[in-house]
């Protein structure tokens, strides 16, 4: 006969403590188009694309979701750069539509161009510190 000791109790598991990653280095060094982890290793493998994997040490990094913050954070950023300057260039000498029809659109374009992949790197050593989608080790998203 079975008595109520003899159920199996279920077993309680205590959450893994991972070691911090460091925040602030991780995004600096993502911004500076670097591996996340070590500092070494390139990020990218094209202009936008990120390498599956760290060259220098390994680390994946293909688990990163930058996708529509990077664009948005260089629009904001480049917003804030170019129209106070246009505006103070505007009130203080008043150039010719035609020079500020082809200086702002190229400074615009150039800045977005030089911003966007320091940002996206930023933002995957901003995921890969927290340890989002995946770059935690966990096996599930």
């Amino acid at each position: 006969m079975s008595s109520v000791l003899d159920i199996d109790q279920p077993t309680i598991y205590e959450p893994v403590r991972l070691a911090p990653r460091a925040f602030g280095r991780s995004i600096w060094r993502g911004f500076l188009e670097r591996c996340p982890n070590c500092g070494k290793g390139h990020i990218f493998r094209a202009f936008l694309k990120v390498a599956d994997e760290c060259p220098h040490c390994g680390e994946a990094l293909y688990h990163h979701r930058a996708d529509d913050a990077p664009p948005y954070f260089t629009m904001l950023i480049v917003g804030h750069i170019v129209v106070p300057i246009i505006l103070a260039v505007e009130l203080e000498y008043a150039p010719p539509v035609w020079i500020q029809m082809t200086v702002w659109p190229l400074l615009t374009a150039a800045l977005s161009l030089l911003l966007l992949p320091r940002i996206k790197g930023a933002v995957v050593g901003l995921q890969w510190a927290q340890r989002m989608h995946g770059f935690g080790g966990e096996v599930h998203d």
